[in-house]
């Protein structure tokens, strides 16, 4: 129920936020001024605005609906010497990568797993699974974090979100330029759009989607390859291989993270070569090996 309130909470940002952004841009409407042709440069403007705005919002509201959604405890006063060693040990591979301290927490999963988000890498969220911490040694732990300290650092929560925001914009657009010509040359709607445009920019937009969400989980596999690269400059390359062979040994188990989060934990499942295309994670193996490659 938290995930469709929050994600309903989304939209209706997204909706309230674009509708007042292009009044103030002054773009009415869609159509030249002659109701036949399509008016491309406020097209372009309308798209951008709505699909850089659910991108932006999903991005500034990260924090707080991985909170919920994994239901993590943000460790505020360490409770006990775990929760004091993962403090510290967050805020000394922090200080190395030259970024701010981080809200560190604790998600219950009996996986072993870990995230990163939030929209600025002086104010972002680390959070450990249970399991993560019952299964995995100390300096296993200690490279994880490094791994995903290196996401914040090197920006990914922020580039990711700019290309996702840039696909969705260029989605739209084209979508709605094949949904106007086959309701002009088709159905030949004189004026104005036809029931068929909204027809075919639905089922356009649903396959461009596919298509460009290759380009985002192509991003969000080669982001992985960097963050592991920098988790094995901050903790040490045997270590952070070392934990990338104890998440290998769990593949087939799940992985307890919601959809909406799996791009941002650690670990995920083996696909097939189709389904590869869609992941938002190389396999480990190849991840092993570049660390072992010095890449």
């Amino acid at each position: 129920m938290m995930r469709i309130l929050l994600f309903l909470a989304t939209n209706l940002a997204v909706v309230f936020v674009a509708s007042i952004t292009l009044s103030l841009l002054g773009v009415e409407s869609i159509m030249a001024s002659n109701g036949v042709d399509l008016n491309l440069s406020s097209l372009l403007v309308f798209c951008a605005v709505f699909g850089m705005s659910g991108s932006l919002i999903s991005l500034l509201i990260s924090k707080w609906m991985a909170k919920r959604a994994t239901h993590a405890q943000v460790i505020t006063t360490p409770n006990t010497s775990e929760e004091r060693w993962l403090l510290e040990t967050v805020a000394e591979l922090a200080q190395k990568a030259g970024i701010g301290m981080p809200e560190v927490a604790i998600f219950p999963s009996p996986s072993a797993n870990a995230f990163a988000t939030g929209w600025n890498r002086n104010a972002a969220l680390v959070a450990v699974s249970e399991g993560l911490l019952r299964q995995m040694r100390r300096n296993e732990v200690r490279a994880v974090l490094a791994h995903e300290i290196g996401h914040v650092a090197n920006g990914d929560m922020i580039t990711l979100t700019l290309i996702q925001g840039v696909v969705n914009t260029f989605v739209m657009f084209f979508a709605r330029i094949i949904g106007h010509t086959v309701d002009r040359t088709v159905f030949k709607t004189e004026r104005g759009h036809g029931i068929a445009f909204y027809i075919t920019t639905f089922i356009a937009e649903m396959v461009l989607g596919i298509l460009a969400s290759t380009i985002v989980m192509w991003f969000s596999r080669w982001r992985e390859f960097r963050a592991d690269a920098a988790g094995a400059s901050l903790a040490g390359r045997e270590d952070m291989i070392a934990a990338l062979q104890r998440l290998q040994a769990q593949q087939g188990l799940p992985t307890d993270l919601p959809g909406e989060m799996s791009a941002f934990g650690i670990s995920s499942q083996t696909k097939s070569d189709l389904a590869a295309l869609f992941s938002s994670h190389p396999p480990l193996e190849k991840r092993i090996q570049a660390l072992r490659n010095g890449l």
